[in-house]
């Protein structure tokens, strides 16, 4: 076979597109022997396969893939050393879900992706039924994102939903992380069988419209010196905490 060795080649320029957002509303890239093995296993659909020859037997017996150099690999890539292959995935229609029934994560406004994946990958680890995001929550197919995230984006649904179209929905009752006077203590809460828990942005926090439309508001009260946590940490508090209930 071939090895692909320039940059101008039709196919790596088409595939290399897909590192910026704007391109990437039908498939996305991911990278590493790790995260091509997850999304295997979840059965995705893929396109282009790339990867070099020192490589190439781990690659599954009967999928199609192209042979690059090193050169072209670490052109697709986004991370600074890349582990042997870059695959394209094809992104699947959203499922149907019922947002008023089970333990909803909803990212409002989280900018980071690596906090953006981090809580991803901690709803799959507490075995929350799946993440909603609102549209100016960061990409979770930046190539940052699905680091983070480490395949979990496979195992729960992951939908965009916007605070407006939340509430016209029938849900589960809506708990809003605050550090206003009001919140109460997440230990001083009773158990909840249904629930949807909003983590607002790193700086800002929960917005009024969420503050508004909270059914409690809930706050992690810390004894030391620390004026915050890591929304991320916080998040995976919260939601082992509720989970296990």
């Amino acid at each position: 076979m071939t090895i692909i060795t320039s940059k101008t080649n039709p196919l790596i320029k088409k595939v290399k597109k897909l590192q910026k957002k704007k391109h990437r509303k039908d498939s996305y890239l991911i990278e590493g022997w790790h995260l091509f093995e997850e999304a295997y296993q979840a059965g995705v659909t893929f396109g282009p396969i790339f990867v070099i020859e020192e490589e190439l037997e781990r690659l599954p017996e009967g999928l199609p893939y192209q042979l690059v150099s090193s050169a072209i690999l670490a052109e697709l890539a986004d991370s600074k050393t890349p582990q042997g292959i870059v695959a394209e995935v094809k992104r699947e229609d959203p499922p149907s879900v019922d947002v008023s029934q089970g333990m909803w994560l909803y990212l409002e406004e989280v900018q980071d992706p690596g906090n953006v994946g981090t809580m991803i990958r901690t709803a799959d680890a507490a075995g929350f039924t799946g993440v909603l995001v609102s549209p100016g929550t960061a990409d979770i197919y930046s190539p940052k994102t699905l680091r983070s995230m480490q395949g979990s984006h496979w195992h729960l649904p992951i939908l965009e939903c916007s605070l407006d179209d939340l509430e016209q929905e029938v849900h589960a009752p809506l708990l809003v992380t605050s550090l206003k006077d009001h919140s109460s203590s997440y230990v001083d809460l009773p158990p909840f069988e249904h629930l949807i828990l909003l983590m607002g942005n790193e700086g800002q926090g929960a917005s009024d419209l969420a503050h508004q439309m909270a059914d409690r508001t809930v706050h992690i009260p810390m004894s030391g010196q620390a004026e915050s946590l890591n929304v991320a940490i916080a998040a995976g508090i919260l939601m082992f905490h509720f989970k296990n209930r």
